[in-house]
């Protein structure tokens, strides 16, 4: 019989504190959207909860992780989510299976957790990501989506943006309206420092 003795609030406050970590320090450090970040603390602890009591009568690793594996596509199929979300939504699923069900000591599972979040961490500095935003715009030109014009399509974007945008996904065509649903990605800093330029020519000017 499952009992929420020390070795449960243990494992709870390890869970709690890795999944801290990996959405606070990684996840929302750069994309800075606190929805999504507490959304995947809940998800983690519920996952954590549920998994260690049902552990207690004998279910295998690998039924829960099948049995949240099917509850994630079940939930998540209505919403439009990212490859990185749907990334930290598998770690957050891994760390919660691995601290409620996992056979290694408390030392060896901290120091796993810590190791995915390190990796998460490093993976979304600026020594592997150059940092980009994205945005999505409504594009009425829409003889410039073929392949064969991207450049042109690029440059235009630059130029009625403002932005120094690098790439460009088409998300959507309406023909009947002669429009495109774009997202178009962009530096920042490169974006900012164009922007200072052309209010300093316009002050010099």
């Amino acid at each position: 019989m499952t009992e929420l003795d020390i070795i449960f609030i243990t494992r709870f406050f390890i869970n709690l504190a890795s999944l801290f970590l990996l959405c606070y320090a990684c996840y929302y450090r750069v994309n800075k959207n606190s929805t999504v970040a507490s959304s995947f603390v809940l998800f983690g602890v519920g996952i954590f909860v549920i998994t260690y009591l049902l552990h207690g009568v004998d279910m295998s690793m690998e039924f829960s992780f099948g049995l949240f594996a099917v509850f994630t596509m079940l939930r998540y199929r209505t919403e439009s989510i990212s490859i990185k979300e749907m990334t930290y939504l598998f770690l957050v699923t891994a760390i919660a299976l691995l601290t409620s069900v996992g056979q290694m000591n408390l030392m060896d599972l901290m120091t796993l957790n810590i190791v995915i979040c390190l990796l998460a961490f490093v993976m979304d500095s600026k020594l592997f990501s150059k940092g980009y935003l994205t945005q999505s715009i409504c594009y009425e030109r829409i003889e410039n989506i073929t392949p064969a014009n991207r450049n042109i399509l690029i440059n235009d974007l630059r130029v009625r943006t403002g932005l120094q945008v690098e790439t460009v996904e088409i998300e959507h065509i309406d023909f009947l309206r002669d429009t495109a649903q774009l997202t178009v990605s962009y530096s920042p800093q490169a974006s900012n420092a164009t922007h200072t330029a052309s209010q300093t020519l316009i002050k010099t000017s």
